[in-house]
C-alpha cells in the first residue's frame, strides 16, 4: 500500500537558479534564504524519506476543462523560459515519470461524474519553471510527476483532485512527497518600480495588506489549523495568490482536507520576489485519510 511520506509548499522563483554573482546583483548583502531552504529540504528530509516519486502541483501549468498530470516515461531537453529567458535559457532536464501512478490518478478522476483527470503522455507536451527550478535542488533517482493547475475548478475542485491522488497512491506501492510549487500573494510592482523593491525583505510585498495575509496563512499552516486556511480563501484570494492557491488545496486535499492538522515548520523566511509573497513550508507524513 502506498502514502504519502511528505509534503511541501515550496517557492520556484527564478532567481533561485541564477548565479551566486547574478543573485547578490539582485538582493544585495542581506541576500535570500530560498534556495538555501530548498538544499535544507534535500538533505534535512527527502535523504531520509526513500522517496519513490514526487508529484509537484504546477502553478504556471494552467489547463481549461481538466486536472492533467504527465504520464510519461521520460522527460528530458532544454528549458528557456517565455517569460524571462535572460534568467532560465537552455536549462537541461531529465525527470524520470512514474506512468503507473499518473494512470491511477486518471482512473480515479474516470469513477465519477464531478471532475476529469487526465494522464497525458504526448512528447511534445511543454514544461514549466515551477517544475524545473525545483530540480537543481531537490531530484535524486525519484520520479517525477506535474500536475496543472485548472483554471475553471473551484476550490472544491482541487481538493478533490488532491483526495483523488491520494486514493491512486494508496492503491500502489509508493512512497510519494507532494510538492506544492508556488507562492502567497502574486501581485508585482510596476516595471518602472522594479527597481526600488528587488530585495528579499517582507517591506518590499506589494502591499501591507498582502503581507499581513500573507503572514496570517503562515501562521495557520504553522500550527496546522489547515481548516481556516481553507475557510479563509474567499478573503484571501482578494491578494491574488499564485495560481488560485490551487497548488495548496490539490496537496492538502490529499493530505485530508480541512481535517488534516500537519504542522507546518519553515525552511525560509518569508521573503518578497519583486513584490510577491514566498516561502518554504515542509510538513512531515506519513500521512493517514
Amino acid at each position: 500500500m502506498g502514502e504519502i511520506v511528505g509534503a511541501a509548499i515550496v517557492s520556484h522563483v527564478p532567481p533561485i537558479v541564477m548565479s551566486a554573482a547574478a543573485q547578490h546583483e539582485l538582493y544585495g548583502e542581506a541576500g535570500s534564504t530560498l534556495a538555501d531552504g530548498l538544499h535544507r529540504i534535500r538533505r534535512e528530509r527527502l535523504d531520509h524519506l526513500d522517496v519513490d516519486a514526487v508529484v509537484v502541483f504546477d502553478t504556471h501549468w494552467f489547463t481549461t476543462v481538466e486536472h492533467i498530470i504527465t504520464a510519461h516515461d521520460r522527460r528530458a531537453g532544454l528549458f528557456t523560459s517565455e517569460e524571462l529567458p535572460r534568467g532560465m535559457s537552455q536549462m537541461p532536464y531529465d525527470l524520470r515519470g512514474d506512468p503507473d501512478l499518473a494512470r491511477a490518478f486518471a482512473a480515479a478522476g474516470a469513477a465519477r461524474t464531478d471532475t476529469r483527470v487526465l494522464a497525458c503522455d504526448d512528447p511534445c507536451l511543454p514544461i514549466r519553471y515551477a517544475t524545473t527550478n525545483l530540480l537543481p535542488f531537490l531530484q535524486r533517482d525519484e520520479a517525477w510527476l506535474s500536475v496543472s493547475v485548472c483554471q475553471t475548478a473551484t476550490p472544491a475542485d482541487w481538493l478533490l483532485a488532491g483526495e483523488l491522488l491520494a486514493q491512486a497512491i494508496a492503491g500502489l506501492d509508493r512512497r510519494v512527497v507532494l510538492l506544492a510549487s508556488g507562492g502567497l500573494s502574486h501581485r508585482f510592482w510596476p516595471m518602472r518600480e522594479f527597481a526600488l523593491h528587488e530585495a528579499a525583505t517582507p517591506d518590499n510585498i506589494r502591499t501591507p495588506a498582502a503581507r499581513t495575509a500573507d503572514e496570517r496563512v503562515i501562521a495557520l499552516l504553522e500550527a496546522g489549523d489547515h481548516a481556516a486556511v481553507i475557510d479563509g480563501l474567499p478573503e484571501y484570494r482578494s491578494h491574488a495568490p499564485e495560481g488560485f492557491f490551487a497548488h495548496y488545496l490539490m496537496m492538502v486535499g490529499a493530505l485530508g482536507g480541512a481535517a488534516c492538522t500537519a504542522k507546518g515548520e519553515r525552511f525560509s523566511a518569508y521573503e518578497s520576489s519583486a513584490g510577491t509573497g514566498q516561502v518554504h513550508v515542509w510538513f512531515d507524513g506519513p500521512f493517514v485519510r
